[in-house]
């Protein structure tokens, strides 16, 4: 047999890893005291226990232009505007990443710690609870600036490929609030988009979505919830890998069924959804997937969300005295709004994301709770086989509802913007709005 000349034999063995860079990372965010719990609301929840531990995990790409983009992907709960200002600014001060190619997502674990502002309205905190929460937030801080640090500066060639395959968790969670909800729409997306990233034969990291709340749980327990078993599961089965979890349009979504008030046997169950998941993307990584090529053309932008009028200031100064705790909380909110601004503000800022990753694959990263309208819209605009909507990036923001279910109301569509600290619901314009902001960045990344 011939010998290949070594030149020739590097050239040939470079090529299987042309056009990417790529670098993972993850950091331990697991709290170390007992720490306020966030995601739901009422009496403030303090943690016993560690059921496992929860992550910040970082992925860096650096295509053959030469440009750098990250996905951070947490098991929080979400993000506010304050955080993510902290963020952006380390990530574009001390590693050169501009925003547009900064996205931050969140699993909206429910079973985390509570950071910064994030659903501040939610919780009323002793002087030693606030404490606690001040603490924790500035080492998750620090993590961030550390995770995308460490993936940038572990870039290697690689190579990326995408599929997707399916799994059944995801249950409408507007159809389950009684008889008078079973007329709503059931509306769910089971797709599982799954992106891999391997360095010849080896698989560095393994990143994938789903559309479901992180609500199987809600114990005392610090976990991932059913996306934290899911990564655990997928780093056991392929041993050296990093495994990501990024919320795609779950705002609307549930993991049905679920154990309420008994923290072994629902934490079996929610064990069993993170397997179920886990097997579909094990599936999609057994079969052939497509691979991706560079470069990434990134866009970001915003559009504003109209609300509702709000209640008169007389109204909720009437109302005020016979509330009690969150209620009272949002209700002296306005208050204050209308007593410091003159008005309770009229809209919400958006903020979108879209990578447009080589020729024919699209990234949308939307704000906020999301609702699985968004996720199908989009996907059967731009392409069922090679586009990715996801949502919880960002700021946290509201419940993001399309028209059908804002007009429907209930919680997603209505009553739960008071809880964010929004004067009303959204108008009708709301899915327009965001609609022709989505289809003005697909557009300008495919230039």
């Amino acid at each position: 047999m011939k010998a290949i000349p070594l030149l020739l034999f590097l050239l040939v063995a470079s090529s299987a890893f042309a056009g990417w860079h790529a670098g993972a990372a993850k950091a331990d965010i697991t709290p170390t005291e007992s720490v306020p719990l966030a995601g739901y609301g009422g009496k403030t929840r303090m943690s016993q226990r560690v059921e496992h531990a929860i992550w910040l995990k970082a992925l860096a790409l650096k295509d053959d232009a030469g440009a750098i983009s990250v996905l951070v992907t947490a098991d929080l709960v979400g993000l506010s505007d304050q955080m993510i200002a902290v963020i952006a600014k380390n990530a574009a001060e001390k590693h050169g990443i501009s925003r547009e190619r900064l996205i931050l997502n969140t699993s909206h674990n429910h079973s985390c710690p509570v950071t910064e502002d994030v659903l501040w309205l939610y919780y009323e905190f002793t002087p030693e609870e606030a404490a606690v929460k001040d603490r924790y937030t500035a080492m998750v801080y620090a993590k961030y600036d550390e995770v995308i640090g460490k993936a940038i500066a572990n870039l290697a060639p690689a190579e990326l490929a995408f599929e997707q395959g399916l799994a059944g968790v995801a249950v409408n969670r507007r159809r389950s609030r009684g008889p008078e909800s079973r007329a709503l729409g059931g509306q769910v997306d089971q797709d599982v988009p799954v992106i891999t990233v391997k360095a010849g034969n080896d698989l560095k990291a393994i990143v994938f979505g789903y559309s479901c709340h992180t609500t199987a749980l809600g114990g005392l327990s610090i976990n991932g919830d059913y996306a934290g078993f899911a990564q655990l599961e997928l780093e056991n089965s392929f041993p050296g890998s990093m495994a990501m979890f990024v919320q795609n349009c779950g705002g609307d979504a549930n993991p049905l069924p679920r154990i309420r008030g008994k923290d072994v046997e629902a934490t079996e169950l929610t064990g069993m959804y993170g397997k179920i998941l886990a097997e579909a993307v094990r599936q999609v990584i057994a079969g052939t997937m497509k691979p991706l090529s560079g470069p990434i053309r990134a866009a970001m932008g915003e559009t504003e969300l109209e609300l509702q009028p709000g209640i008169p200031l007389d109204e909720l100064k009437q109302r005020v005295p016979n509330l009690t705790g969150m209620p009272k909380r949002e209700f002296e909110h306005f208050i204050r709004q209308y007593e410091t601004l003159g008005s309770t503000p009229d809209r919400v800022k958006y903020p979108v994301q879209v990578w447009r990753i080589g020729t024919d694959f699209t990234f949308i990263a939307l704000t906020g709770e999301t609702v699985v309208d968004y996720s199908l819209k989009f996907k059967a605009a731009y392409g069922w086989n090679n586009t990715w909507v996801c949502g919880y990036n960002n700021d946290l923001t509201s419940y993001i509802p399309s028209l059908r279910v804002l007009k429907e109301g209930g919680y997603e569509g209505l009553t739960g913007m008071f809880e964010y600290g929004h004067r009303a619901p959204y108008t009708e314009a709301v899915e327009e709005r965001i609609t022709t902001k989505v289809d003005e960045l697909v557009k300008a990344t495919a230039k």
